[in-house]
């Protein structure tokens, strides 16, 4: 009902106060209010006084040109999240994220964003760092003309990126230099999540289950130090790893090419510096446990992941003889073991 048929009923002494506020909506002030301004100014006393005024806190119209300006000159290819951490960390930027993507939109620049499909539970995070691995390459065009494959090894308590480096193909020796990288900087890990390639597991028959019996190089060189291989049997059951490459692809090649950047060495030297920084990418902060809190290992452990022939009698004495597996610990040096570690009995890693 239209506040001028209430209001003639209400000079009818037909509706009290109480009873017009209920009709329409509102409180017993504002329907005074109303009346006051029809009864002053007549129908354009009720219009919203606010429309056609400008916002006090309206940016001002440079400050969007020269955003506009920028995305179209050099950030083109950047996502709103990633266009906007540039615009704060070079030019000052003060306005906020959801402002940037929603002016972007207005002005044509991006579109929304499609509607998700029907939801899939995430699969509960590990509650302390260590527990278990991701590890998986992604094949992409990292700078103009040239396809590498990015080798990523990630917590899946906290997604922190241990260890990312370019190879021109994925397979055993990519993943050995993974596996390297991250247990002699943090040290052993209990499990490694990561797909079916053939470098992970056999697999007698395509799309089926992988023999757990026939291990790879891989395989072994985790069987030696303790660590369980996870097998994925879907891109869904990777979901986090593959975020991960999706949050890459969409930031890394343009990095690379803001740094000018064109080789394979040159990259890696960039993500290097990128991990030791730890500043390029976001850490879900919901890991409960500081550090690895994982058995540490005295020396850098090169040995397991190194490539050895099938012969394994011969490789296998010769392993046993310079201790290949276990190398000497603190005690044997008159050393005391870190605190951050509890080094526990048998021969699998130790939660600390």
């Amino acid at each position: 009902m239209k506040f001028e048929d209430v209001y003639s009923r209400r000079t009818a002494d037909k509706l009290t106060q109480e009873q017009a506020a209920e009709i329409l909506g509102v409180s017993v002030r504002t329907v005074r209010r109303w009346e006051d301004r029809f009864e002053a100014d007549g129908a354009e006393g009720l219009y919203d006084r606010r429309l056609g005024k400008l916002a006090n806190n309206r940016v001002p119209t440079d400050t969007v040109m020269e955003m506009l300006t920028l995305f179209d000159s050099k950030y083109w290819d950047y996502t709103p999240k990633h266009f906007h951490e540039k615009l704060v960390e070079h030019h000052g930027f003060t306005q906020s994220y959801n402002w940037l993507r929603l002016t972007l939109q207005s002005h044509g620049r991006i579109q929304p964003a499609p509607r998700r499909g029907d939801h899939r539970r995430k699969r509960p995070r590990r509650p302390m760092v260590g527990m278990m691995l991701h590890q998986d390459g992604s094949s992409h065009e990292w700078v103009p003309d040239q396809w590498w494959d990015l080798i990523v090894t990630m917590d899946d308590a906290n997604s922190r990126v241990y260890s990312a480096f370019f190879v021109s193909e994925e397979g055993t020796m990519s993943s050995f230099r993974a596996l390297t990288e991250v247990i002699n900087a943090h040290g052993l890990f209990c499990s490694l999540y990561a797909d079916r390639g053939s470098h992970y597991w056999h697999t007698p028959e395509a799309g089926g289950k992988v023999d757990k019996e026939n291990l790879t190089q891989v395989g072994r060189a985790l069987q030696q130090l303790g660590i369980e291989l996870i097998p994925a049997y879907s891109p869904q059951a990777r979901g986090r790893s593959e975020r991960m490459f999706g949050t890459f692809q969409n930031r890394l090649p343009q990095e690379l090419r803001s740094h000018g950047i064109t080789t394979m060495q040159e990259a890696n030297r960039f993500l290097k510096r990128g991990l030791s920084s730890r500043t390029q990418w976001p850490v879900y902060k919901g890991a409960g446990g500081h550090g690895f809190g994982l058995r540490p290992v005295y020396r850098p452990c090169y040995r397991p992941c190194a490539r050895y022939s099938v012969r394994t009698g011969r490789t296998r004495r010769r392993q046993r003889q310079h201790g290949a597996l276990q190398g000497p610990g603190p005690a044997d040096r008159g050393e005391q073991a870190p605190s951050s570690f509890r080094q526990g009995e048998g021969q699998g890693p130790r939660l600390s």
